[in-house]
């Protein structure tokens, strides 16, 4: 079985989907290296898809979209790939950020928390669509004057599920890397 590499924006998305992945996705062989920001990103993905010699890897790329044209971050992203020699290379935005999937499942936020009224926040309509919100990050500031991206990342990634969460993103994500574990490699 080949190896996914994770290309990620930052440390954060690195915490998370280590705790993540082996829950929802067992069996998926997968590294993560992230990187310190967007800009940082976009100049690794041509030195690092070039310079990788591991048989059979996929790469999968995923930055925050932070208010961006979704289509446009994409093409952005695709084409760096594109002329790095890797075209398969899968791009994932969570929308808006990352934390957009952590206001999708207030029932896991509450878990993580241990703030039961968490939970409650399903029933509010701004909650229903948490990829519509545009900075989820401050709104957990908000909810949760203890929130760092690092610490709700590894107590997320123990607590996010495939049914309870509400984040399309989030779902494409997921759906995403079950696709390219199921494709393999050379």
């Amino acid at each position: 079985m080949s190896r996914i590499v994770f290309l990620l924006e930052e440390p954060s998305m690195k915490v998370l989907l280590e705790g993540l992945l082996p829950r929802l996705l067992p069996g998926v062989r997968f590294l993560c290296v992230p990187h310190e920001g967007k800009s940082d990103l976009e100049k690794s993905i041509p030195r690092k898809l070039r310079a990788w010699r591991e048989p059979g890897v996929r790469f999968v790329v995923v930055r925050d979209n932070d208010g961006g044209v979704c289509e446009r971050v994409k093409a952005r992203l695709h084409d760096l790939c594109r002329q790095a020699g890797r075209p398969d290379a899968v791009i994932r935005l969570p929308c808006q950020e990352l934390e957009a999937w952590y206001l999708g499942e207030p029932e896991a936020l509450a878990r993580a928390y241990r703030k039961p009224k968490l939970a409650q926040l399903a029933g509010r309509a701004k909650y229903r669509d948490p990829d519509g919100i545009p900075w989820p990050s401050a709104e957990l500031e908000k909810l949760l004057p203890e929130f760092q991206k690092t610490s709700a990342a590894r107590r997320m990634g123990t607590e996010l599920s495939r049914d309870g969460n509400r984040s399309h993103s989030f779902h494409v994500f997921l759906e995403g890397v079950e696709r390219v574990s199921r494709q393999g490699g050379g």
